[in-house]
């Protein structure tokens, strides 16, 4: 398979970078790594007649701690920079862990946050738990800059709130009270796999009382959702064993997923409920350590 002819552009300056979307509008690409849009053009599902390249712009690669902002990932960072980064390994594990399990380690090399991102396919892995952390997205255009959070990001698969002339340029994770979060999925093998269901969660817990708690499930809906229900059921309540089946359940109820070839829609509402019990206590049992 053959990649169809393209103009390419690799600008130096975000500003440039906009003013090339702008002008090309439609017929333009962002690539960063390329794990996503180099396979759909040699497979004929998608044909832009320019492709733009973030390569220059290294200063979206940083992973970085900022007081009084919170922690900043760069839209190119790969996902082995967040499986290697310190400062995520220090405040975010869960995200390390994430990225972790993603596709395999020739795709987490080249794969970015961004592009997992923009993407918006239903079933991929950051979105969760980076909503569950309550991240923003920052995306720069034409017209200035503007932030958004990343549960508000996501219209449907494949479509965003992004404008044209816009780039995704940070995932910024404001400091959070959390004592602990998780990311979990189910796929049909054990490495590499698509979810067929995802749960992340994120905790507060004072002692065995859950004081405040954000899930969302991934692969069972158009965009990653809160299950808001199940929160409220979870929070100002003693945690036990048979009260997060319960909260499992009440998740299981708020998903909307559809069947298909990796599972039926009744198979992943099950995976739901046991998933979210166990992303919660992993979750819960880290803020107890």
């Amino acid at each position: 398979m053959y990649l169809p002819d393209f103009e390419y552009y690799a600008p130096d300056s975000l500003k440039e970078a906009c003013n090339i979307l702008a002008q090309y509008g439609s017929r333009a690409k962002v690539i960063a790594g390329g794990t996503d849009v180099l396979p759909k053009m040699k497979q004929d599902i998608i044909a832009p007649e320019v492709l733009l390249s973030l390569k220059n712009l290294s200063q979206l690669t940083d992973i970085f701690y900022e007081k009084g902002n919170g922690t900043i990932i760069g839209s190119r960072a790969t996902h082995n920079d967040l499986v290697n980064s310190p400062v995520l390994q220090e405040k975010y594990l869960s995200i390390c862990e994430a990225a972790h399990h993603m596709a395999n380690n020739q795709v987490r090399n080249r794969g970015t946050v961004g592009g997992n991102i923009v993407n918006a396919v239903p079933s991929a892995d950051l979105p969760p738990i980076l909503i569950a952390l309550g991240a923003i997205v920052k995306l720069v255009g034409t017209g200035g800059e503007r932030t958004v959070p990343l549960e508000e990001f996501f219209n449907g698969p494949g479509n965003t709130v992004i404008k044209q002339d816009e780039i995704l340029t940070e995932i910024i994770l404001p400091d959070q009270p959390f004592t602990g979060s998780t990311y979990m999925k189910f796929g049909l093998r054990r490495s590499g796999a698509l979810a067929v269901v995802g749960v992340a969660a994120a905790v507060v817990m004072d002692g065995d009382i859950c004081k405040d708690a954000r899930i969302v499930l991934g692969a069972v809906a158009p965009v990653p959702i809160r299950a808001k229900k199940a929160e409220e059921l979870l929070k100002g309540k003693s945690v036990t064993d048979g009260f997060l089946e319960e909260v499992g359940v009440c998740a299981a109820g708020e998903s909307k997923p559809i069947s298909d070839i990796r599972g039926s829609a009744e198979y992943r509402r099950d995976m739901v409920q046991v998933f979210t019990k166990r992303a919660l206590k992993k979750a819960i049992q880290e803020g107890h350590c």
